[in-house]
């Protein structure tokens, strides 16, 4: 069984049949489809990098984001898809991949395939090749045995030359018992690796292969989570044409709400003077001024009936403006030779968070942004006398790192840990960072509830 040959195998490590390989593994829509997840794995410890091709049915039964993120590349779905750099993807995998294993293999597909109809990249990507094909069938007993069936398996083996890895006996997804099942996973990569035996590495440079993934795919590890995040600049009218505000664009804070809900979380988006598209999954409040966007707070961070936190963290990624006229004119001011503006300040809403949830239950995880210019030390006395969770601080005036940019430099400050200084990052990278440490925070939130244990830094609550 495939379990006790990887425990086999010396501290876990792989055979390396497939070192410096590259497989395509095509998947069909069988139900048999989850077990190409497990297949995927296996390749990847034999040593192999792994193109994952999907027909369109297939994806109703395997997420591609799965496979995506096992093989560290895009999964290609679309027949007529180009890669970023205009190739068309499926042929870049036909040109360089050492071996393509179809696995499962339907009816459908055994007969595209046997006649040439390339509907979907599995079968453009087969017909386009001259590596060779592996193909694992999988289908109820009856379908297989058909004549037509085994006309298309005959044809695929002696006249294409394709291995045929044949399925095995025993009990259906129909119900009944027979011939059709997915063979044993170690029997498919047997296959693959005897396919390409001691050939030589057909597009050993990387540039000859499909791109990996521009960012490593993270777990579904806030699933069930509620996250609020504020985006955006704040805007504060001195009459009905003109305001006062800043720079932000709001990206960072999208991108955080994005990253999220990729994560699985729930996302409550307060979204201030954005320049970017809001996601369509985050539930979105739209806000203009301090007040609105101090309101809409109030109600997303408002406890529960039974007074426990209805959200697990708050991420407070806005810029909200320091300073407000105390008086907004109802009317356009004339344009003259000096205009003076009476400001007050707004109020510090983060603070006013950290206040808010004090002392409800489970704690929410709270963490604030700074933006700074010159120096980060200001930002160090900000996370002591905010009371926040974490604080991301950057300079906002350095060249990569300030307001509308895609990257971000940023330092991660905790009342606990000590300071991260990350490197210039895309905006999404650093969304994903802070969620993986905004994860286990969670985790280790929870898993201290549940022993009676202080479930937060003491510093952070002060």
């Amino acid at each position: 069984m495939t379990a006790g040959r990887l425990e086999g195998r010396p501290e876990g490590k792989p055979d390396g049949r497939l070192d410096g390989r590259f497989i395509g593994l095509g998947i069909s829509g069988s139900i048999a489809a989850y077990k190409a997840v497990e297949l995927l794995r296996l390749l990847r410890s034999e040593g192999a990098e792994v193109q994952v091709l999907m027909t369109p049915s297939a994806t109703h039964f395997v997420a591609p984001l799965t496979l995506e993120a096992l093989s560290g590349r895009p999964v290609e779905t679309d027949v007529l898809a180009l890669l970023p750099d205009g190739r068309i993807g499926h042929i870049v995998t036909a040109d360089s991949a050492d071996a393509i294993v179809v696995a499962p293999a339907t009816a459908h597909w055994l007969g595209a395939m046997a006649n040439g109809l390339a509907a979907d990249v599995v079968t453009a990507a087969c017909l386009a090749t001259s590596a060779p094909v592996v193909v694992a069938p999988a289908m109820d007993g009856d379908m297989y045995v058909h004549p037509a069936t085994r006309a298309n398996v005959d044809r695929l083996r002696d006249g294409f030359g394709y291995a045929i890895v044949e399925p095995e006996f025993g009990a259906l997804a129909s119900g009944q018992t027979g011939i059709g099942r997915l063979a044993d996973l170690d029997r498919i990569v047997d296959a693959v690796a005897a396919s390409v035996g001691d050939r030589p590495i057909r597009a050993a440079d990387p540039r000859l292969r499909p791109p990996r993934a521009e960012r490593q795919i993270r777990e579904a590890d806030l699933d069930g989570r509620h996250i609020v995040v504020t985006a955006g600049g704040t805007r504060e009218a001195i009459d009905p044409v003109r305001y006062i505000g800043n720079r932000s664009s709001g990206k960072m804070g999208v991108a955080l709400a994005e990253a999220a809900l990729d994560r699985g979380a729930r996302v409550s988006l307060i979204a201030a003077s954005v320049d970017v598209p809001l996601p369509d999954r985050a539930a979105v409040v739209r806000v203009e001024t301090t007040a609105e966007l101090e309101a809409a707070l109030e109600a997303a961070l408002r406890a529960t009936d039974d007074g426990r936190a209805g959200f697990d963290a708050l991420i407070m990624a806005a810029a909200v403006a320091d300073f407000r006229p105390r008086q907004r004119a109802t009317s356009k001011l004339a344009r003259g030779s000096a205009l003076s503006l009476d400001l007050e300040p707004t109020p510090d809403l983060l603070a006013e968070a950290v206040r808010t949830t004090r002392g409800l239950r489970p704690a929410p995880i709270l963490v604030g942004f700074a933006a700074e210019t010159g120096s980060l030390e200001r930002a160090v006395g900000k996370l002591q006398r905010k009371g926040v969770d974490l604080l991301v601080a950057n300079d906002v005036a350095e060249a990569g790192s300030g307001f509308g940019t895609d990257t971000n430099r940023v330092t991660l400050l905790a009342a606990d840990a000590p300071a991260e200084a990350w490197p210039l990052l895309a905006k999404r990278e650093v969304a994903d960072r802070l969620l993986d440490r905004l994860a286990v925070r969670l985790d280790a939130r929870d898993r201290a509830a549940q022993t009676g244990a202080s479930d937060v830094p003491q510093e952070s609550r002060s």
